[in-house]
């Protein structure tokens, strides 16, 4: 129950933040761009929607603003919010007196974060079927794809991305928790982004833990890029590690607000 209370806490505190509006723009963004690429050439639609490989198109076509731009970026920006939230209120103070652990503090806050990326991943798939089925509705031309929806490949695709993103979350939460101006976890969120993607066909572009999301993208469809390691386990080790050292500065800061 105490676990409980804390996070309904924490979780109260996003809803009057901006990034919750992040998610559901991380979620609408994409799917909704590309319905309305559709929609300006419907006499296309009912060809397209009849190829053998449909949603295998469908999905990579979303995931490449999602897995180069849309997620690293968003990311960076909302978890930089969440972590700055005590600090733009003042009230890291008032949040250490009350009866709880600074390691529940912290493993809460990071829970709170990986659970607005899942919403991000939920409201996105949602959305990604819906603006994808739409023409069906508005077209009379356009018949339901004819190939069947390959739900094991979203559900692959998606805990793929998810691991490769908790890089990002691991170190932006390190950041945002440590430095009280904003602006320097977004900068540097931002430079390593850039680094990630002048790195993109470096011999050891593995080592890049922000590269993992764009690298995933590129092999899966096909293009001209090596990848000497398994990045999924980089992947983790690198959250892992970005957390435990982010708890470290956190429980050894002298200031804590």
């Amino acid at each position: 129950m105490h676990l409980l209370s804390v996070f309904q806490s924490e979780w109260l505190k996003t809803r009057r933040s901006l990034a919750s509006w992040l998610v559901i723009v991380g979620g609408l963004f994409t799917p909704t761009i590309i319905f309305l690429a559709r929609m300006r050439q419907p006499k296309a639609l009912p060809t397209v929607y009849q190829t053998p490989h449909f949603w295998q198109t469908v999905w990579n076509q979303s995931w490449e603003s999602m897995a180069m731009f849309m997620f690293p970026m968003g990311i960076i920006m909302a978890t930089g919010l969440i972590t700055q939230l005590e600090f733009k209120n003042n009230t890291w103070k008032q949040l250490h007196t009350t009866p709880q652990r600074f390691s529940v503090i912290y493993c809460m806050k990071l829970f709170i974060v990986l659970l607005m990326l899942l919403q991000v991943f939920v409201a996105f798939n949602a959305c990604l079927y819906i603006f994808t089925v739409l023409p069906v509705l508005l077209v009379k031309e356009v018949a339901y794809p004819a190939a069947a929806l390959d739900w094991m490949l979203f559900l692959r695709g998606n805990v793929s991305y998810f691991i490769d993103c908790l890089p990002i979350v691991g170190l932006q939460f390190l950041l945002g928790m440590h430095f009280k101006n904003f602006l320097v976890p977004l900068g540097l969120g931002f430079l390593l982004w850039i680094v990630a993607l002048t790195g993109m066909q470096w011999e050891y572009n593995y080592i890049l833990p922000y590269s993992y999301a764009m690298l995933d993208y590129l092999v899966n469809t096909g293009r001209k890029i090596t990848v000497n390691a398994d990045i999924h386990t980089f992947s983790m080790l690198y959250f892992v590690a970005f957390a435990l050292v982010g708890y470290a500065m956190y429980i050894w800061k002298n200031d804590k607000g």
